[in-house]
């Protein structure tokens, strides 16, 4: 694993955002969702995330998720993520959202 100084974490965005929004994405090559998350003074943004095996747009809704908000816009097929959703693969390679324990201020930055 290759070493990072200080200064270049301290460059990434982990920011709280509360999701909104869920939409299907049946044009992605692989099943995801469309999703739109509050992130507080940072504005309201848009993902896609490939969690569908793990999560449904009813549970997504209203939980609070951390995306890394700095990186520039992508474009994903027809649709522009705005924002990384950050999760972890469990043993059958689904991933898993990470998560805070207790809401927090929704744009609050993961120190």
């Amino acid at each position: 694993m290759e070493e990072i100084a200080w200064n270049d974490f301290e460059k990434v965005e982990l920011r709280i955002g509360t999701i909104l929004e869920v939409l299907p994405y049946p044009e992605a090559r692989k099943p995801a969702y469309k999703i739109k998350a509050d992130f507080g003074i940072f504005g309201v943004k848009w993902s896609s995330a490939q969690i569908t095996k793990l999560y449904s747009p009813d549970e997504l809704t209203g939980r609070q998720i951390i995306g890394v908000t700095n990186f520039p816009k992508k474009q994903i097929g027809k649709f522009m993520s705005e924002f990384l959703v950050t999760g972890f693969e469990n043993e059958n390679g689904d991933i898993v959202l990470a998560a805070v324990e207790k809401p927090v201020p929704n744009g609050s930055k993961l120190i």
